[in-house]
């Protein structure tokens, strides 16, 4: 298959999901987190969909069209990891993270610390939509759209919090840290 190929499959799927999810958040409160701005389009389209959110920008440097730049207050620039880590108990409804890069080793260190990112930012019930496979014991895979080829993207919704699971502050950057 052709990059173009690839590239085309690959941003269909992410339409696809995220159409999909807007529709699992209509009874769930909490902002939406976008880790990667890229060049925005993916923020356009949450903003097109969800246009009574507030949707959470980050990414390491600016990039994206003038048209797809969130208001300064939803733009965090920086080390995602990071950055994102700040915004622990946010209680997001969703959290999107197309920020794989297809390169094993960089990819293999954001799947380290993605996953705890993402559980910390949700709230009970949220929905992680990316592009990466996440493991975490309270992220439980959903299904995917039918139309989405299997391992194209991933759905997880965060479970019920137990008292062991609760974050402190400082306690994700410890385990980003591990």
């Amino acid at each position: 298959m052709s990059r173009l190929d690839s590239f085309i499959r690959r941003v269909t799927a992410q339409r696809d999901v995220l159409d999909h999810v807007c529709t699992l958040l209509v009874d769930l409160p909490g902002p939406v987190i976008e880790l990667g701005l890229g060049n925005g389009r993916t923020f356009h389209h949450l903003r097109e969909k969800l246009p009574r959110r507030r949707v959470i920008a980050f990414d390491r440097a600016l990039g994206a069209h003038e048209s797809s730049i969130p208001p300064g207050e939803d733009l965090v620039i920086g080390e995602i990891s990071e950055t994102a880590a700040r915004f622990a108990g946010i209680g997001a409804a969703l959290v999107h993270a197309d920020i794989e890069t297809n390169y094993p080793d960089v990819d293999a260190e954001t799947a380290r610390w993605l996953p705890p990112l993402a559980a910390s930012l949700l709230r009970e019930g949220g929905i992680v939509a990316s592009g990466l496979a996440l493991c975490h014991p309270e992220l439980v895979p959903l299904n995917l759209p039918v139309e989405v080829p299997h391992e194209r993207y991933f759905l997880y919704r965060l479970g019920a919090r137990t008292s062991s699971s609760a974050l402190e502050p400082g306690s994700l950057q410890e385990r980003l840290q591990h």
